[in-house]
């Protein structure tokens, strides 16, 4: 077992995921034209656990992509780093917002053993849809902003990462690594 998960630090009991995209000034491998706006970027998604660490660094795309596949690319890296370190997520909640709802979303994360908690998306129906609801406790949804979008925020406090100069992808994710693991060193770091 891990030193984290011992001194209860790392609280894999509900994990909170998210998508986020840096502009890009100069051009580069992996980046893709955003669509409405007028800058190049690329998008990462990234899972952390309640105590703000993050747990799973990214997994990029250019920022023309949709982030719900790349979900799907995003779990194994998960259970892999997970497991890696000795954390068990069987029975782990998956808390997610509602750009991920959809079926196949749901059962790659019911198929890793996890609960998926993910806001279900209307897109614009006027009656409501048939069959049974899908599992969702809001309390947990709130949470996410107390933890993965608090992780952005100090994700935003390293300027390099803030816009990305680097023409290189493995250079920029580095630094991001970098960045994560900085994060996750505070709680070493405090007194």
């Amino acid at each position: 077992m891990s030193t984290l998960h011992q001194a209860n630090l790392l609280d894999a009991t509900v994990i909170h995921g998210d998508g986020t995209t840096t502009a890009a000034k100069k051009g580069g491998d992996n980046i893709g034209f955003s669509g409405h706006k007028k800058v190049k970027g690329d998008k990462i998604v990234a899972f952390c656990d309640r105590n703000c660490n993050v747990i799973a660094p990214f997994v990029s795309a250019p920022g023309n992509r949709n982030e719900s596949p790349l979900l799907r690319e995003a779990l194994p890296l998960v259970t892999h780093i997970a497991y890696a370190v000795g954390i068990d997520l069987q029975g782990t909640i998956v808390s997610l917002d509602g750009v991920y709802d959809c079926r196949t979303n749901r059962k790659a994360i019911f198929n890793r053993g996890m609960i998926p908690n993910i806001n279900a998306n209307p897109r614009g129906r006027k009656t409501s849809k048939r069959g049974r609801k899908p599992l969702f406790n809001s309390a947990i949804f709130k949470e996410r902003f107390h933890t993965i979008e608090r992780v952005f925020g100090w994700e935003d406090k390293f300027r390099r990462l803030l816009l990305r100069f680097d023409r290189l992808s493995q250079l920029h994710y580095a630094f991001k690594t970098l960045a994560y693991t900085m994060i996750n060193l505070r709680h070493f770091c405090q007194g």
